[in-house]
């Protein structure tokens, strides 16, 4: 595992909580609008029973000029590095399921997506290094704490990332226009579901890799869904068909 920097900046109510939960100790400090808020009284108590080193009031200037803009809730810390998974990892996995995101540039789009990987059957999330949305407190926020807990691999070239996926995995790129519906396929296997960015769709490189293209059937586009939903809906047809088999 690789660390995705070496400190990062979560800030939110939820996003700190779960923070929180995930390191404890760890945590260098939580910093809390010094404003009386039942809310905030709360985290703070939660924060020193987790073993958090300093828990600080302060003032909201301070908290507003660490938030970079992004709304803290009156909140934020300090988190350890984002552990990220290596791709021969996930391959092995015979159980795998994960999402591939292809360009996916909105960090709320990101965001949302890790919370639904996280909330169905805590899949992995795949994605490439460049023209993707970054590990942001935006993106942490949009994901409410759901990240600490994500199964992340970042890549150098996702195209390269869905051709070795493919290799021993089912890959299935989402297209509107494809002609067999996801649930239609059997997705009991290791699985992989790549969901295209916000304006373009799929990659043709990424398309090309992958084994199989499927659509949502009786669905609008992806895009239209809102690439989150459409994640979301994708997941819960794999964990139908799991549950069923095993039942």
């Amino acid at each position: 595992m690789s660390g995705a920097s070496s400190d990062r900046l979560v800030v939110g109510l939820q996003p700190v909580r779960e923070a929180i939960r995930r390191h404890g100790s760890a945590l260098r400090e939580v910093l809390i609008d010094e404003k009386a808020s039942p809310k905030l009284e709360a985290l703070a108590r939660f924060a020193t029973d987790q073993a958090v080193p300093r828990v600080q009031r302060v003032r909201r200037a301070e908290l507003d000029r660490l938030s970079q803009g992004v709304v803290h809730q009156g909140v934020v810390t300090h988190a350890p590095a984002l552990e990220l998974l290596e791709l021969a990892t996930l391959a092995e996995d015979p159980a795998l399921v994960a999402l591939v995101l292809d360009s996916i540039q909105d960090p709320h789009n990101f965001g949302a997506v890790v919370r639904s990987a996280v909330a169905l059957g805590g899949a992995a999330v795949v994605w490439g290094a460049h023209a993707s949305a970054p590990l942001t407190p935006a993106t942490f926020r949009a994901s409410a704490g759901a990240i600490e807990h994500a199964r992340l691999c970042r890549v150098p070239s996702l195209s390269h990332a869905v051709a070795e996926l493919a290799q021993s995995v089912q890959v299935v790129g989402l297209d509107a226009q494809a002609p067999v519906r996801l649930a239609d396929l059997d997705l009991k296997g290791p699985t992989a579901l790549v969901l295209g960015g916000e304006g373009e769709g799929l990659g043709r490189a990424v398309r090309r890799s992958c084994t199989q293209l499927a659509s949502l059937g009786g669905m609008a586009s992806v895009d239209s869904l809102n690439v989150s939903v459409a994640a979301g809906i994708a997941l819960y047809e794999v964990l139908r068909q799991r549950v069923k088999s095993s039942t």
